[in-house]
């Protein structure tokens, strides 16, 4: 994934000390940098001595530079009173996320005197932030080092991450929804009106040519999938040539994907594929989300967003997991499991060698799932969904607990208050099918929602008012 470009911009006025503002830059900089984050910084050196933003005659200046550099987000901590106009003008033209911060001011001089006013300048540029009509994120005046400064500023760069992935969605569909699939059908047409999302749809018999085609050849590339395969799991219950198959069709759906510039890949996983190609996809589905590039079953489009905005909020450090949501914990009421026919990727398996299983569920029990409990922890799930013209996005968190045995790939997660979920995801606009990670990634999914117009969060736990204490840093003392 290439790194989020982040526009930096700090601020000052002149009637206040320009000695400090410049102080406080080379602080703000280098703070943000210790947090190692995968971001490349764009600044204003070399526009004027002090690489501040002040001058108005600049302003087109600044502006080329971010529009030349492909900023993602811009950031304008104010380092005195700052120069409100500019700023908003600047974000107005740019239209990235963007972030307002001011480090907290010190105490007046002995003689009365104020070096900065930093906080008042940002109550003068959020009014003009709103009359450019620029959404904007607010992390609360504190501590260049303070816990709450580091919290926003990850957070707001996580939602960043999630904003420029959504907007450059496309997705492959590798044929249509199984007719048995009503719950997953989606408004094609509205997702690229709305939201600018694109689909790229091919056949099934368009995979299995590439399958087929690739399974013929002894590329470097093949014969990792293979030995990853036979490294990884345990294999014993299916054959050679099933294993170089389904290494085949995870190299050929991975093409496809690069070839059409496609992020996310939704497929007609069953019951048609087994019969043309003699495999289930599962495991290729498996690998693939482990690369980054999330496969969702069921030829589930809303699925397939959903994975990738939870997976850019963990700023695709972390693999998400495609499930369903299916049954009640016999003895936790707040317990449920998290199943799916054996696709959560390899490296959250709790066994050392998960096993390579054939399908448990269709009488020729074509090979190809990768069947096994997953690691518990503390998790986000989500799910995007809409009708009617309107879209949300359903968010929770849990905590894997232990449970009963189960086939395919699974985990069980207590949750808060499961008749609350339960009640959110019936009324809908939801379905059975969820995004996990073993993150918490609820306040970046939040705050990317306010980029992102006509989505909607939905969050049961924690609640808004929950999220907005946590992100004002409300539970530090500050």
């Amino acid at each position: 994934m290439d790194k989020i470009k982040l526009g930096f911009a700090p601020t000052r006025r002149f009637v206040f000390s320009k000695e400090d503002a410049y102080k406080y830059k080379e602080l703000i900089r280098n703070q943000i940098e210790s947090f190692e984050l995968d971001i490349e910084i764009v600044d204003l050196e070399g526009i004027n001595d002090e690489g501040l933003l002040y001058n108005r005659d600049e302003e087109v200046t600044v502006i080329k530079r971010f529009q030349d550099a492909r900023v993602d987000a811009l950031f304008f901590p104010h380092c005195n009173f700052g120069t409100e106009d500019i700023v908003a003008r600047i974000a107005k033209e740019i239209d990235k996320p963007v972030l307002l911060w001011g480090p907290r001011d010190e105490a007046p001089l002995e003689n009365g005197m104020r070096l900065r006013d930093t906080q008042c300048g940002m109550f003068a540029t959020g009014k003009v932030l709103r009359r450019f009509n620029v959404p904007f994120t607010y992390i609360t005046n504190s501590a260049v080092d303070s816990e709450v400064f580091e919290r926003g500023f990850k957070n707001f760069i996580g939602a960043a991450n999630v904003v420029k992935r959504f907007k450059e969605l496309r997705i492959l569909q590798i044929s249509t929804r199984p007719s048995d699939f009503w719950s997953v059908i989606c408004n094609e047409g509205e997702l690229l009106e709305k939201f600018g999302i694109q689909i790229h749809p091919v056949t099934l018999d368009e995979i299995k040519k590439a399958t087929l085609k690739v399974e013929k050849t002894d590329t470097p590339e093949l014969e990792e999938a293979i030995q990853y395969i036979k490294e990884t799991l345990d294999w014993s219950e299916v054959g050679d040539d099933h294993v170089r198959r389904i290494a085949s069709l995870k190299v050929a759906m991975k093409h496809m994907a690069e070839k059409t510039g496609s992020s996310a890949i939704a497929i007609q996983c069953w019951s048609t594929l087994q019969d043309i190609i003699g495999i289930m996809p599962c495991l290729a589905n498996a690998i693939l989300t482990d690369e980054q590039i999330p496969v969702t079953c069921e030829t589930d489009i809303h699925g397939a967003i959903t994975s990738i905005m939870v997976q850019a909020a963990s700023l695709n450090t972390k693999p998400t997991f495609f499930a369903d949501i299916t049954v009640r914990h016999p003895e936790n009421p707040n317990g449920e499991l998290l199943f799916h026919c054996g696709n959560f990727p390899v490296s959250l398996s709790e066994e050392e060698k998960p096993k390579l299983k054939r399908h448990f569920l269709f009488e020729d029990h074509s090979p190809g799932t990768h069947e096994g409990k997953i690691m518990g922890g503390d998790m986000t799930i989500a799910r995007f969904d809409g009708d009617h013209g309107e879209y949300s996005i359903f968010l929770g968190k849990a905590k894997g607990i232990e449970g009963p045995f189960s086939r395919g790939s699974y985990v069980w997660v207590e949750v808060n208050d499961w008749p609350l979920w339960e009640e959110t995801l019936v009324k809908g606009p939801y379905i059975h099918h969820s995004t996990g990670i073993h993150a918490n990634v609820i306040p970046v999914i939040y705050e990317a929602c306010q980029y992102i117009p006509g989505l909607n969060p939905d969050p049961v736990d924690p609640t808004e008012t929950e999220i907005k204490k946590w992100l004002r840093g409300s539970d530090i003392n500050q």
